[in-house]
């Protein structure tokens, strides 16, 4: 039996770009693993709390917590790390949802991900090399080469680098751009490019899902 351990960082549930393409993502992994078990982290509902990863580098590295620092207690932050590296660890593949915000990733995907770094065996790229990762991502402007915002998008190469380079995880990307244009005004020129977009992000990560669940079915047999 496979699991998909699916993330979602949006901090909307309607009309979110970002979780309606991992919809896509996840019912085209179901059409291949009916059986299969889809695991959920929702960091926009349920964010990190914020002294989770301080509380853990403080111990880790033999320090005293300063005094008024609001940490987590030490023993909830060990057992919280460990649930949520666990699930990450063992899980077959995973499908991780980011809209882009400010330019960048929202800092409770960073503490996600910061968390996932105190792991040794994932900070050198041994625990999941190989293993299949899907990023459906949405981007409320234009940040393609020669768009007069090219460059701005610093989440994208952010996640490369660490699920790519860092943990040697093979990434397919579904990503979506010009998603605010329907609600802003001044973009009103864009918003058939940005349909256009949309509606190939849902295709492309129904393909990357498919392939990846037959890719798995297939290394099983």
């Amino acid at each position: 039996m496979t699991t998909l351990l699916r993330i979602d960082a949006s901090l909307r549930l309607d009309g979110s770009v970002s979780r309606a393409l991992a919809d896509s993502a996840e019912a085209a992994w179901k059409s291949e693993h009916p059986n299969g078990v889809v695991v959920r982290r929702d960091l926009g509902l349920h964010p990190i709390p914020a002294g989770v990863w301080p509380a853990l580098v403080t111990e880790k590295f033999g320090a005293e917590v300063p005094a008024g620092a609001d940490f987590t207690d030490p023993v909830e932050a060990k057992a919280l790390a460990a649930d949520i590296i666990g699930e990450f660890k063992t899980a077959d593949a995973v499908l991780l949802a980011v809209p882009l915000y400010n330019y960048g990733i929202a800092q409770h995907v960073k503490a996600y991900i910061d968390l996932l770094l105190t792991d040794q065996d994932l900070l050198t790229g041994t625990a999941v090399a190989g293993q299949p990762i899907i990023f459906t991502l949405a981007r409320g402007g234009g940040y393609a080469p020669g768009t007069p915002k090219e460059g701005w998008d610093h989440a994208t190469p952010y996640l490369n680098r660490i699920f790519g380079e860092v943990f040697n995880m093979n990434i397919r990307t579904a990503a979506a751009e010009l998603t605010l244009a329907p609600v802003t005004p001044g973009m009103e020129e864009l918003v058939d490019l940005s349909k256009v977009s949309e509606q190939d992000a849902h295709t492309t990560a129904g393909e990357h899902a498919a392939e990846v669940a037959r890719s798995l079915t297939s290394n099983a047999a």
